[in-house]
């Protein structure tokens, strides 16, 4: 997910994504141990996109 579809989204679209992002984050790093993931990049990204989705729910807090 880009920056700018985080920026466009409400306080509870950012936190139905982050819950979606943690357990696809238990999924992939799940897969990892079992050998099953070919894209280890992807839990490069989807750490990275948590911590956007967290910056502008903070961001939105202080508003």
């Amino acid at each position: 997910m880009k920056t700018k579809e985080i920026k466009k989204l409400t306080q509870d679209q950012l936190f139905s994504e982050l819950e979606k992002l943690k357990k696809e984050q238990f999924n992939i790093r799940f897969k990892k141990k079992n050998g099953q993931v070919t894209n280890t990049a992807s839990i490069k990204v989807n750490r990275r996109t948590i911590a956007t989705v967290k910056t502008f729910i903070n961001l939105n807090r202080t508003k």
